[in-house]
């Protein structure tokens, strides 16, 4: 994968409180991959995001960004997207992928191309590769060939 690519990691949802923090989604594996990770947003120009605390049970966090003081000006940052860069990611595991790296991936069945991977959604129940034609296939039935940038769906 590139190494200048953005990752999406989490979006500012809401204001928290009075003193400026912020509810943030986060798209990482737990929460508190935030508190390592170096956040930036074009919305938030030299400002640095601080991990404050994790809500237990959620994938929301509260965070804090310098120079934001009260609850207004919180309430600015409302759907500001949240990025990391690729090369600040650890290197993973073997069979272990990034979602980032699986986006535009063709997806072959019995060599025939299906797909392309537009998305991944996850309802519970394992992650569920959603391709560019409205299809979508479990990723645990599948072989993931990064260097040729296919995947392959087992039969």
């Amino acid at each position: 994968m590139a190494d200048n690519k953005e990752i999406l990691v989490g979006k500012i949802v809401a204001p928290q409180g009075i003193r400026g923090e912020v509810r943030v989604q986060t798209y990482t594996q737990t929460p508190s991959d935030l508190k390592t990770l170096k956040v930036y947003s074009d919305k938030l120009s030299a400002r640095m995001f601080h991990f404050v605390r994790a809500l237990p049970s959620s994938s929301v966090i509260i965070a804090r960004i310098d120079g934001v003081n009260d609850r207004n000006a919180a309430e600015l940052l409302r759907n500001t997207e949240l990025f990391i860069k690729r090369t600040d990611l650890p290197d993973l595991k073997e069979g272990e992928y990034y979602q980032a790296d699986l986006i535009g991936m063709r997806v072959v069945r019995d060599g025939i191309t299906i797909g392309l991977v537009d998305n991944i959604q996850n309802y519970g129940a394992g992650d569920i590769l959603e391709l560019d034609n409205g299809d979508m296939i479990a990723f645990n039935s599948v072989d993931v060939d990064l260097e040729n940038k296919v995947i392959h769906q087992k039969s």
